[in-house]
């Protein structure tokens, strides 16, 4: 059996590090203000529509950005809605990356939309796996002791 301050410790370091890292921001912290005996999984349920919602638009972009002429309202358009998700979770990187893809969206520079599609992809594969991560330790925490 592990040690629980250990457990506890390791989840406290672990979120820090996403704060410290620019991963996420204060939103965070109000999303699991929302926590309660109610809805002790809030926020891992709401990270987890963010996930299927974000991808489902990750994907509509990679299928705009495949198609030509170049629809650079389109792809504003789904960026758009893909940093308002970002926003609503606290997931800095992935929201700030949004802000650069639209910005070349709306100088109409295709390549400048790509390069920022990867970084954007990768913080949001990043994010992914370090939520994931974190979710994974806190269910060590009982719920009981997560208070």
């Amino acid at each position: 059996m592990m040690d629980h301050s250990h457990i506890h410790r390791e989840v406290a370091n672990m979120k820090r590090s996403l704060f410290d890292q620019g991963y996420l921001d204060g939103q965070f912290h109000q999303l699991e203000d929302l926590e309660d005996d109610l809805s002790p999984n809030f926020v891992e349920e709401v990270v987890t529509l963010f996930f299927r919602d974000s991808s489902r638009l990750i994907r509509n972009a990679e299928q705009a950005l495949e198609k030509t002429p170049h629809d650079f309202t389109k792809l504003d358009g789904i960026m758009y809605q893909l940093k308002g998700s970002s926003s609503s979770i606290g997931a800095v990187k992935v929201r700030n990356e949004c802000s650069n893809f639209r910005g070349f969206c709306n100088q109409g520079n295709m390549e400048g939309c790509l390069s920022s599609f990867q970084k954007l992809k990768r913080e949001h594969l990043v994010l992914r796996q370090k939520l994931e991560n974190y979710f994974q330790m806190l269910t060590q925490v009982t719920p009981a002791e997560n208070v």
